[in-house]
């Protein structure tokens, strides 16, 4: 994305985690399930898969454990990508975001 001239703003979740409040801002409407990194420890640990956590608890764990959050997260405009989709990718990469660059967390 930064070869096509995409203005990112990175966020180190290791450094700087996201809050429960926005993690619950960034998911939105969305299924929660869909943020969480099914190759995590924690993920595995639990069986997550199988029996995922509330909503409410996924929250909180993916606040306290950075890793558990699915990667990349890159918004551009209204648009979320979540996890590596080249061809979604590709589609902001070539303005499909509205023209206002991205941002890309977490890394």
């Amino acid at each position: 994305m930064l070869d096509a001239g995409v203005e990112l703003e990175l966020r180190d979740l290791n450094t700087e985690r996201l809050t429960e409040s926005e993690l619950d801002a960034l998911i939105g409407t969305q299924d929660y399930r869909q943020f969480l990194n099914t190759r995590n420890e924690l993920y595995r640990e639990r069986n997550m898969g199988q029996n995922p956590p509330a909503r409410a608890e996924a929250i909180r764990l993916m606040a306290r454990e950075p890793n558990l959050i699915r990667r990349p997260v890159v918004i551009a405009g209204s648009r979320l990508v979540l996890g590596y989709d080249e061809e979604a990718l590709q589609g902001i990469a070539g303005g499909a975001g509205g023209g206002k660059g991205g941002k890309k967390k977490p890394r």
